[in-house]
């Protein structure tokens, strides 16, 4: 898989920006808002987190850092599209995991996602695939490492 972010990936420019919040749907979360205008390019992903999110540019670009990696990922997956993430205050002080899994539930909860058709007992809302859980990211805990 291409693990690149090109431009043809990005929302650049303000009339992109401007575009799909006037004309596209949006979906909130606690820690991130998503805003999705369906359209016939690839899908395409442009951030939002201003200072007011944190206001240390290294917890902002950790933020962002985390989103692109999961929107990569996800990115054969995702209808097609631009997608806006605008992060909220919270989101600073949230685990990577978390905002990666708010992102997913995000995407879900708009359709721009499949959800799981693995059978089973569980409602779909409560289980998550395997395929589109949150990437992980950073080394593992010595916990996580079992003996040698």
């Amino acid at each position: 898989m291409d693990a690149r972010f090109p431009r043809t990936a990005r929302v650049r420019t303000r009339v992109e920006y401007s575009r799909v919040f006037d004309g596209g749907r949006r979906i909130a979360h606690p820690l991130l808002s998503l805003h999705w205008h369906a359209d016939d390019q690839p899908p395409r992903l442009g951030l939002a987190v201003s200072r007011k999110v944190d206001p240390n540019a290294v917890g902002r670009n950790r933020i962002k850092r985390a989103l692109r990696e999961q929107f990569r990922a996800l990115r054969p997956l995702l209808a097609r599209g631009a997608y806006v993430l605008v992060a909220r205050p919270p989101a600073a002080t949230s685990a990577t995991r978390d905002l990666q899994a708010a992102f997913v539930s995000l995407l879900q909860r708009a359709g721009a996602l499949p959800t799981s058709s693995a059978g089973g007992t569980m409602p779909a809302a409560v289980r998550e695939p395997a395929a589109i859980q949150p990437v992980s990211t950073g080394p593992a805990s010595t916990l996580d490492v079992p003996p040698k």
